[in-house]
C-alpha cells in the first residue's frame, strides 16, 4: 500500500482553509507534518535542515492552496512541494557526511583533531511513537543511518526518484509528473540510484538484524553493553563487538576502525571517566544518552557528553555512532545532568 493517502481532503475544511482560516489549514495539514519531515530528512540528512524544508513547504502550501485541485490527493501535492524545496536546498548546501567520508581512521588516540562545525555531518533523527508496530518497523528502516548516509552520495534527482518510487511507492508515471520529468528519465535515474545504494549499504538492513535478534536477544545485548560500559570492563565490552567495528564521533573528525583500535580508544580516552547510560532510539537503531562523571570519581553530577547509536550485525555491535553536538541533545529532550 502506498505511503501516501489517496483520499481527497474534506471539502468543507479545504474551503475554510482557502478562505484564510488558519485553524482549518493547520487541521488539514496536521497529519502530513511528520511524514513530510521524514521525507525531507531522508533527502537532506539533517533534522535541522528538514525543519527548514518543512517550514518552507508549509508556507508554499499556504500560498498555493487556491491552485490545489481537490480531485487529486493532498499528500501528492504536498510531497511535490517538499521534494522541489529539498532539491533546491541540495543544490545550495554541501551534502551531509559520516566520518569515513571525511577523513581516514586514526591509529593514535592522543590527538582527536579540532571540531568541524557547520552543516557538515549526517545527524540522527529521534524515534517517534507509533501505535502500529509494523508501520514503525518500516519507518525505522527508511531512516536507518546507513540508508540515509548512502542517499547523501546520490545526486539530488536520484535521491528524489528513489524515495518517491521505493519509499513512498509512487508509480514511474506519478514520479515523473511530480518531478516535471519523463518516465524514461525516472526509470534511468532509479536504476542508477539502486546500483549506487547496493554498492554502499553494508550488509543486511538494521530492521532485519533486529528481527533476527528478537526482543529478548536485543534486551540481553543492550544490558551487557550498558553493564560493561558502566563498569568500565573493556574485555567484556569488546566481546560484544564485531572484528571490524567502527567508532565515530562527529563533529570531531576522528574515528577508529576495527575492534583493536576502538578498544584502545575506549580504554585510553573514554574510560578515563565514569559513565551512566540511558536508553533511547533514533533512526530505527538502539542507542544511549551517555552521561560523563568526574575523573576524580566524586559525587558530583554526571553531565551529558554524547548520544551513541549502535549498528548491529549478526547479534553483535558493528558500529558506535557517537554524536557530540549539544544542539542535538535538545531535540531529544534529554536532561543535561544526572545526579
Amino acid at each position: 500500500m502506498p505511503a501516501y493517502s489517496l483520499e481527497p481532503p474534506d471539502p468543507a475544511e479545504l474551503a475554510r482553509a482557502r478562505a484564510g482560516d488558519d485553524s482549518a489549514f493547520e487541521r488539514l495539514l496536521a497529519p502530513w507534518r511528520r511524514p513530510l519531515h521524514r521525507h525531507c530528512y531522508r533527502l537532506l540528512g539533517s533534522p535541522l535542515d528538514a525543519d527548514d524544508a518543512l517550514q518552507e513547504t508549509l508556507l508554499a502550501a499556504w500560498r498555493g492552496l487556491a491552485g490545489f485541485e481537490a480531485r487529486s490527493a493532498l499528500g501528492t501535492w504536498l510531497y511535490r512541494i517538499a521534494t522541489h524545496v529539498c532539491l533546491r536546498l541540495i543544490a545550495q548546501r554541501p551534502r551531509r557526511l559520516q566520518s569515513p567520508d571525511y577523513a581516514p581512521p586514526l591509529q593514535d588516540t592522543a590527538e582527536l583533531g579540532e571540531m568541524v562545525p557547520g552543516p557538515v555531518w549526517l545527524e540522527p533523527l529521534p524515534e517517534e511513537d507509533a501505535a502500529d508496530p509494523a508501520a514503525l518497523l518500516l519507518r525505522r528502516e527508511q531512516v536507518a543511518l546507513a540508508f540515509v548516509s548512502a542517499l547523501q552520495h546520490l545526486p539530488g534527482r536520484q535521491r528524489a526518484v528513489l524515495l518517491l518510487r521505493e519509499v513512498l511507492e509512487y508509480s514511474a508515471a506519478e514520479t515523473a509528473e511530480l518531478l516535471d520529468s519523463t518516465v524514461a528519465a525516472v526509470n534511468s535515474a532509479l536504476q542508477r540510484a539502486q546500483a549506487s545504494l547496493r554498492a554502499r549499504l553494508p550488509g543486511p538492513p538494521q530492521e532485519l538484524e533486529l528481527q533476527r535478534l528478537g526482543e529478548d536477544g536485543l534486551r540481553a545485548l543492550l544490558a551487557d553493553f550498558v553493564g560493561a560500559w558502566e563498569r568500565r570492563d573493556l574485555p567484556a565490552l569488546l566481546r560484544l563487538f564485531t572484528e571490524d567495528a567502527r567508532f565515530t564521533m562527529p563533529p570531531l573528525p576522528a574515528w577508529f576502525d576495527g575492534r583493536h583500535w576502538v578498544g584502545r580508544f575506549i580504554a585510553e580516552r573514554v574510560f578515563a571517566t565514569p559513565w551512566r547510560l540511558r536508553p533511547l532510539w533514533a533512526n530505527g537503531q538502539p542507542g544511549f544518552a551517555c552521561y560523563m562523571g568526574s575523573e576524580k570519581g566524586d559525587d558530583g553530577p554526571f553531565r551529558l557528553g554524547a548520544i551513541v547509536l549502535l549498528s548491529l550485525r549478526e547479534g553483535r555491535i558493528a558500529g558506535l555512532h557517537s554524536f557530540l553536538e549539544p544542539a542535538l541533545y535538545r531535540r531529544f529532550g534529554l536532561a543535561e545532568q544526572l545526579y
